[in-house]
């Protein structure tokens, strides 16, 4: 095939729509917007929900109750196994340290380490939680954990 052959697919490009411009471009009268009604009219526009002046769904719908979903801390999790793989004796592992290796995409974000895994290497680790079975095991292999956040 040439490089001057190509061209894109049937359908691919269409004419733009514009409405409201006399009977000569095709889209006369009405211009395309059919007959009377809200939506033929300039400014005729409905919110997103509108039911035609009926109460609208999310309105007829009590909302009850408290919701936590605004209050809720997300946690990046760490497992031991990964830090086995990433880090060498002696090293610290902390926020920085999690975000330099790859281990933790955002900077900002909380962390907590999980015990998945087995680790032979001293660790110093400060992060914002840890399971009891991670620092069992960090502790057991002469590691110290530190625990930065307030839970």
């Amino acid at each position: 095939m040439s490089d001057y052959n190509l061209h894109a697919p049937y359908g691919a490009n269409k004419k733009k729509r514009i409405v409201g411009r006399g009977s000569s471009s095709g889209l006369g009268t009405t211009a395309g917007k059919g007959n009377k009604g809200q939506q033929s009219r300039s400014g005729g526009k409905v919110y997103v929900g509108f039911e035609g002046g009926q109460m609208p769904l999310y309105r007829r719908i009590a909302r009850r109750g408290f919701s936590n979903y605004w209050f809720k801390k997300e946690y990046a999790i760490v497992n031991l196994a990964e830090l086995e793989a990433k880090f060498a004796d002696g090293e610290t592992v902390n926020r920085e340290s999690l975000v330099l290796k790859g281990l933790v995409n955002k900077a900002d974000a909380l962390i907590k380490v999980l015990g998945d895994g087995d680790i032979t290497k001293k660790l110093t680790v400060s992060v914002d939680k840890v399971s009891a079975s991670a620092k069992a095991k960090i502790e057991k292999v002469g590691g110290t954990v530190t625990v930065t956040g307030e839970n």
